[in-house]
């Protein structure tokens, strides 16, 4: 009986002398958190989507909180599915509204337009496949539309058009947090200012090949001509190689690109459409002549 209360006895002490140590070594180590850095979480969008260039909204809050306390601003920090100026009010400071941005899909090789030509069997997988092969339309710029963008979409603001083949961006959903764009490993994805009224004007095209071998995959691809750059009245476009470009800083959307692209390729969104021509009939004179 004796050897058992001895036994519990060192147990005992033993734990007891652990314990001590255990809060020593806490104390000691221990790292003190601002509070504020849960109240900023709490506001955020909390989809984790990477969007805004940290391993997610934990590690953006102790960012916004460690930029006011050694910057006393929030410069460079955005999270698009978030209201900033909340953020900004736990920090007790300003913020200067940011252009609302939106994700725009720059390929539109439909499955009408640009035909497949070979048949993919493989991973769903556009990161493996681009390392596979050009596409199954041969353009090697082009959306491969397996849906690495759907899938990395938090907001749910992504899905493959099964008609086009080609991503569709959900504008009521879509926060511009740009992590579609950091997945699609062409790039085709672009983050662009929703513009005054939500109407936008973009290139609807990546394919930097010369304009004779991009008419043999697509037939709305850009072919270099420069008949664009050279109509619009705000110098919004440059030419990047065979690639016309529109900057949308420089942009009024005044649509006159559109209607001088003789392939088609450039893209307006949210113009209302033009009232059809009237047919003309033959007057009452004519037909008398008639």
């Amino acid at each position: 009986m004796s050897i058992i209360l001895s036994s519990l006895l060192v147990l005992g002490i033993l734990g007891a002398v652990l314990a001590v140590i255990l809060f020593i070594v806490a104390q000691k180590f221990k790292v003190e958190e601002n509070p504020k850095i849960d109240e900023v979480e709490s506001v955020l969008a909390g989809a984790n989507c990477g969007g805004c260039g940290f391993a997610g909204c934990r590690k953006f809050a102790e960012a916004c909180v460690k930029s006011a306390e050694e910057k006393k601003s929030l410069e460079g920090l955005n999270c698009a599915g978030s209201n900033m100026q909340t953020v900004a009010n736990i920090l007790g400071l300003t913020v200067e509204a940011a252009e609302p941005k939106i994700a725009v899909v720059r390929c539109s090789g439909s499955c009408d337009k640009a035909p497949a030509k070979v048949h993919y069997e493989g991973a769903d997988i556009c990161a493996f496949a681009n390392t596979l092969y050009a596409g199954e339309n041969g353009c090697p710029n082009g959306c491969l539309g397996l849906g690495d963008c759907v899938k990395k979409c938090a907001f749910d603001a992504l899905h493959i058009d099964p008609n086009s083949g080609l991503p569709v961006v959900d504008e009521n959903k879509c926060v511009g947090c740009g992590a579609c764009t950091k997945t699609c490993p062409r790039g085709i994805i672009e983050l662009r200012p929703k513009g005054k009224n939500n109407r936008r004007v973009y290139v609807g095209c990546m394919n930097t090949e010369k304009g004779a071998i991009t008419m043999k995959h697509c037939t709305v691809g850009c072919i270099g001509c420069a008949k664009c750059s050279k109509v619009c009245p705000f110098e919004a476009i440059e030419m990047r190689g065979t690639l016309a470009y529109i900057d949308p800083a420089k942009c009024k959307a005044c649509g006159k690109c559109v209607e001088e692209c003789p392939r088609h390729a450039i893209q307006k969104v949210n113009f209302p459409q033009k009232p059809a021509k009237p047919v003309e009939t033959p007057s009452e004179e004519n037909k008398t002549e008639n």
